[in-house]
C-alpha cells in the first residue's frame, strides 16, 4: 500500500528545505530515471526523439537527452523553446556537451514524452493535439514523463493525450495516474527517487494505492471450528435471482460458512446454497439490491432488513429511496457502478450529475459522498475500483479489464459479504474483497473477452 497524492510540490519544497538538496538535483535525479527507462527499452545507437516543453517537465527531458548523448542517437524537439529558469540551464548544458536541436520526428525507437506536466489545466491547441497524434502515431516504444502529455490534473485527456507504455513519475504516485480515464494513457507506471528514498520523501496521506501484495485471503488457522466459526451470509434474490445465486456462490468460496438465499419464491438453488423464506437467525451478515427489481414492497423488504446485520449493498437499491434508511446503519458497504451512483447521489440529495461528470472526477464524487455519510463504505465500481470512507480513499489498480462482463459486480457483492459474514469490519471487507476480485481476474486462463461469472468463482480459489 502506497501514498498517493494530488500533488507534489510540498515534498519537493521539504527536499529543498530539510535536505538542502536543490531543484537542480533533483531533476538530475529525474533525468536519471528517464535515462534509465530508455537503456531498458532500447540498444544503445537507437534512435531516441525526446520532445520537451518549455518548463520544469521540459527541463527533465533536456536533461534526459544529455545524459543519453553518446550512447544513443538522441533528437530533442523543443517546438516551445525553453522558458523556466531549469529548463533554461539544461538545454545550456545540453549544447555544451555538443547537443543540437531537431525537427526530425519521421521515425524513432523510443519518444520520451516530456511535453507538458501534471500542472496541464487547460484544452491543449491545435498545434499541440496534432504533435501528440503523431506521436502516438509513431511505431516507437513511448515514456512519458511524469504523466503522460494531455492528461490533466484529475486523469482526463484535455482533449487527447499520448498513450504512453511507460509512465516515469517523479517522487511518489499520483491520483491522476489512477483514474479510469487515465488508464489507456499511462501504461506500466514507475515512481523514480529524486534524491532521497520515498520513506524520507513523503509523507502521510488520506490517499493511498493499493498493491496485489496487500491481498490477504480469509485463510483458517482455527482448527477447533466449524461452519458457524465463518459466519453465515444471507443474500436477498429478487427478479433476477441469478444474480443473489452468483453472489452466493462466490460468499462460499472466499470462507463463509454458511449461506443462504432469501426469496418468497421456490426457486431452484445450487446444492451448496441454502435457501429460505425468511431470515435466518444465526446471520451474521446480509447482502442486497443484485438482481433485485421491483419484487418487493416497502414493508416486504424490511422484514428482511430490520435489524442492525452488516450490511453490503448493490444495484436496485441505489434508485430507492429505501438506500436513505440503510445508510442509518452502523455498517454498510455500498457498492455502485458510475451510472448507480449517479442515482445515489441524487435520492441522498447530494446532486444530479451525469455518469460523464462522475467519471471526469471520481475521487472529488466519492468526497462528496462520504463527507454526507461518514460511517458508510463506498466501493465505487470501475477501471480502478475507488474504496472510500470518510477523509480515508484507497484506488485499486489490480483488476484488468477483463472484468467487464455482467454478474462480476455479483462476485464482488458476494466476497464482500463473505467477509462481513466472518467479522471483517466495513472498510477492511470492502478493501480486501475488491482486490481478491481483481486480483482473480489475473487468475483465470482465458482470453481477456472470455471471462464469466463462473471462471471468476473458481479463481477465487486461487488467490
Amino acid at each position: 500500500m502506497r501514498n498517493l497524492y494530488e500533488d507534489v510540490a510540498f515534498l519537493d519544497r521539504k527536499c529543498y528545505d530539510i535536505y538542502n538538496l536543490s531543484e537542480d538535483l533533483l531533476m538530475e535525479h529525474a533525468a536519471a530515471a528517464l535515462a534509465a527507462a530508455v537503456r531498458q527499452e532500447a540498444k544503445r545507437g537507437a534512435k531516441v526523439l525526446i520532445v520537451a516543453g518549455p518548463g520544469n517537465n521540459g527541463g527533465d527531458g533536456v536533461a534526459c537527452a544529455r545524459q543519453l548523448l553518446g550512447e544513443y542517437d538522441v533528437h530533442l524537439f523543443m517546438p516551445y523553446g525553453a522558458k523556466s529558469q531549469m529548463c533554461k540551464l539544461q538545454l545550456d548544458r545540453f549544447y555544451a556537451c555538443g547537443g543540437e536541436l531537431s525537427e526530425d520526428m519521421s521515425e524513432a525507437d523510443v519518444v520520451v514524452d516530456a511535453l507538458f506536466g501534471t500542472g496541464l489545466s487547460k484544452p491543449l491547441r491545435e498545434d499541440a493535439i496534432k504533435l501528440i497524434e503523431h506521436l502516438g502515431a509513431l511505431d516507437a516504444i513511448k515514456i512519458a514523463c511524469d504523466i503522460p502529455s494531455g492528461l490533466d490534473a484529475l486523469g482526463n485527456p484535455h482533449p487527447v493525450a499520448l498513450k504512453a507504455h511507460r509512465t516515469v513519475t517523479m517522487g511518489a504516485p499520483k491520483l491522476a495516474l489512477y483514474m479510469d480515464n487515465a488508464k489507456d494513457y499511462v501504461g506500466a507506471v514507475e515512481v523514480a527517487d529524486l534524491g532521497v528514498s520515498g520513506v524520507l520523501y513523503e509523507e502521510e496521506s488520506p490517499y493511498k494505492l493499493l498493491e496485489c501484495k496487500d491481498l490477504h485471503p480469509p485463510y483458517r488457522s482455527q482448527q477447533n471450528s466449524n461452519k458457524g466459526t465463518y459466519g453465515h451470509l444471507s443474500l436477498l434474490a429478487g427478479e433476477k435471482e441469478g444474480a443473489a445465486i452468483m453472489a452466493g456462490l462466490a460468499a462460499l468460496r472466499y470462507g463463509a460458512g454458511l449461506v443462504t438465499i432469501l426469496t418468497y419464491e421456490n426457486i431452484s438453488v445450487p446444492y451448496e446454497l441454502m435457501h429460505s423464506s425468511h431470515l435466518p437467525p444465526k446471520t451474521t451478515a446480509l447482502a442486497v439490491g443484485m438482481g433485485l427489481g421491483m419484487e418487493y414492497s416497502d414493508e416486504d423488504l424490511w422484514e428482511f432488513l430490520d435489524n442492525d446485520l452488516p450490511l453490503v449493498v448493490d444495484a436496485d437499491l441505489f434508485y430507492s429511496d429505501a438506500v436513505l434508511k440503510i445508510l442509518e446503519r452502523e455498517k454498510v458497504v455500498l457498492t455502485p457502478h458510475p451510472k448507480e451512483f449517479a442515482s445515489l447521489l441524487k435520492v441522498c440529495g447530494i446532486g444530479e450529475y451525469s455518469v460523464a461528470e462522475i467519471q471526469s472526477d471520481r475521487v472529488g464524487f466519492a468526497k462528496k459522498f462520504c463527507t454526507a455519510y461518514p460511517e458508510a463504505v463506498l466501493v465505487l465500481k470501475g477501471a480502478n475500483p475507488i474504496i472510500a470512507r470518510d477523509e480515508s480513499l484507497y484506488i485499486n489498480p489490480c483488476g484488468t479489464n477483463a472484468l467487464a462482463k455482467g454478474g462480476s459486480g455479483d462476485v464482488l457483492t458476494g466476497l464482500i459479504g463473505a467477509l462481513l459474514a466472518q467479522g471483517y469490519e466495513p472498510l477492511e471487507a470492502a478493501i480486501q474483497g475488491s482486490l481478491a476480485h481483481a486480483v482473480a481476474s489475473t487468475k483465470v486462463e482465458r482470453n481477456d473477452y472470455a471471462l464469466t461469472p463462473s471462471d471468476l468463482i473458481e479463481a477465487i480459489s486461487r488467490l
